[in-house]
């Protein structure tokens, strides 16, 4: 018999035996060979016999996974739940052998997936109206309440005062300070605000950007976006009082850097927008910028051959610009259309200089600086002299009311005259305290006060109201000039009076009208300003643009005020 047969008998013999005795252990009478030969397929049966239960038990769960899947998409499609018996079939989940659940079923599938159990508790308590409007604090500082901080001894803290006299405050009143300093110098981007003065609301409007519902009754309430769209009303508590002491700014990209001028920068001018800066010199340009306080683009520049520019102003409607020098006649700029005009000599005058002049509040009228104390007065649409007004002695600087209907000037006679326009008479006259020649005027925004310079270097501030009724002691005369004053500004606001001499460098001085004080880290210690000439503040109070004899128009960010 062969080596095959005898296996193969040995094998039968082997699976008979096994079948009639389980137990007992097996007998074989063949080789070691053989019994080598018959475990291994013993262990080759077992496998594929184990292979052939995992592959039935994959489909099972396989067909089970996807029949759950559809019944959670599409419904209960094989086994429609009733009502009541979800718990049962919950509890009755499919076993394994070894008694472990095949699969689980995630609860926070019927809310939004969340991948913590907090935001799961949240959600779930969402559903049942339970969620606050405001979410706890993860860790909260118990040592604040007992701190006690000192911020008018240090001085990078003096910053924080609310007033002048703000010495100690707690820990917390400390961090919400923090807090309100930090989103004062990090604004949000322009392209993120929205002007909610614009947007109208239907009964039961809703707003597909915010979801912000508003009810009925309720739809002239323009604050609704406002309201949800920042914290930072809860978070900013400063008011708009501009502290004394020391001034918060920041040194910014030129505001002409694309296109400096080759001479004395002797205007600059934002205009109503708070975008586009106005920049004249002796080098006969005018250049407009846009200005962002970053690349500050160049958009226009206009060159004027017969005429290097000692003044240019924007007309206050931002329609036109004019622009006067050392000459007879004087230009017109139309933003619009983009055309200049050509406008003069006056009919009827010989005045060899327009340079000096002032465009009234309500863009009517031009007032030009004549000969023999004559001040011109011309429309501002016809370009027509309409009259004149006559001072004793020689006419140096005006400056219109901020309700157009009033012109102050002053001169050689050291005296300041008050015309009404509508009349065009003088109704006051008074002496300027200490000046011989006045060299500059200035009124605030809000009619409460004006400002006199002198070729001594003094700047008189006066109360309108009682300068008119015949006190004529300034409420502050400033003397950190030593020089002519050539130029006065008040901010928008009327917290910030700028003074400025162009005979000595750095000789601009910053002076904080609440407390009639001038700020003490102005002009900055470690930056040149050169010969300041000009100087205008944005309409928002933001930018500050101070042109120099060296042709750059320096730009600064101040920090208190937060629009352009």
């Amino acid at each position: 018999m062969s080596l095959i047969s005898q296996n193969a008998d040995s094998r039968n013999g082997v699976r008979s035996k096994r079948d009639d005795d389980g137990d007992e252990p097996l007998v074989l009478e063949g080789g070691r060979d053989v019994e080598n030969e018959g475990e291994s397929d013993l262990v080759i049966s077992k496998s594929k016999k184990r292979k052939k239960e995992m592959e039935k038990r994959l489909e099972i769960e396989q067909e089970r996974e996807m029949k759950k899947l559809e019944n959670f998409f599409f419904g209960s499609l094989y086994s429609p739940l009733e009502f009541g018996k979800e718990e049962s079939e919950e509890k009755g989940q499919d076993l394994d052998e070894d008694g472990s659940a095949l699969f689980f079923v995630d609860r926070s599938a019927n809310n939004l997936l969340s991948a913590h159990e907090e935001d799961a508790e949240l959600l779930e308590a969402s559903n049942d109206g339970e969620v606050k409007s405001q979410k706890k604090a993860v860790w909260v500082d118990e040592e604040e309440e007992k701190l006690s901080v000192n911020i008018a001894k240090v001085n990078r803290l003096r910053k924080l005062r609310k007033e002048e006299d703000d010495s100690v405050i707690s820990g917390s009143e400390y961090v919400s300070r923090l807090r309100a300093q930090h989103a004062k110098l990090n604004p949000g981007t322009d392209w993120a605000r929205r002007d909610s003065q614009l947007r109208t609301y239907d009964d039961e409007s809703s707003d597909e950007e915010s979801g912000v519902t508003v009810a009925r009754g309720y739809e002239n309430i323009e604050a609704v976006d406002d309201i949800l769209r920042t914290d930072e009303d809860l978070v900013v508590k400063s008011s708009a009082k501009l502290l004394p002491g020391l001034l918060e700014f920041s040194k910014l990209v030129d505001a002409n850097i694309e296109d400096p001028s080759n001479g004395p920068i002797n205007s600059v001018q934002f205009h109503r927008n708070a975008q586009l800066l106005l920049t004249a010199g002796l080098d006969r340009r005018v250049r407009f910028f846009q200005i962002d306080g970053k690349r500050n683009t160049k958009i226009q520049s206009i060159f004027l051959d017969d005429c290097p520019v000692r003044k240019a102003s924007f007309l206050p409607d931002g329609s036109q610009v004019i622009i006067a020098g050392r000459r007879k006649f004087f230009y017109s700029f139309d933003l619009v259309k983009a055309t200049v005009d050509k406008i003069g000599p006056l009919v009827g005058r010989e005045e060899r200089s327009l340079e000096e002049f002032e465009v009234s509040p309500d863009s009517s009228l031009i007032a030009f600086v004549g000969n023999e104390g004559y001040i011109l007065l011309v429309s501002s649409k016809t370009k027509e002299l309409i009259g004149t007004l006559k001072m004793n002695g020689t006419a140096r600087s005006l400056a219109f009311s901020h309700d157009g209907k009033e012109l102050l000037s002053s001169g050689g006679d050291g005296q300041i005259y008050q015309w009404d326009l509508r009349t065009r008479t003088c109704i006051h006259k008074g002496v300027d305290e200490g000046c011989i020649n006045g060299t500059a005027l200035c009124t605030s925004p809000n009619g409460r006060m004006f400002a006199a310079g002198s070729d001594s270097g003094i700047v008189n501030i006066y109360r309108r109201d009682e300068f008119l009724g015949g006190k004529r002691k300034p409420i502050k005369t400033i003397e950190n000039l030593t020089t002519k004053v050539d130029f006065m500004k008040f901010n928008n606001d009327a917290q910030i009076l700028a003074i400025c001499s162009t005979m000595k460098k750095n000789s601009l001085k910053l002076v904080h009208v609440p407390s009639l004080t001038v700020f003490s880290n102005w002009p900055p210690p470690n930056t040149s300003l050169h010969y300041p000439r000009c100087l205008d503040f944005s309409p928002g109070g933001g930018f500050m643009a101070v042109g120099s004899a060296a042709g750059k128009v320096l730009l600064y960010k101040l920090h208190h005020y937060h629009n352009a």
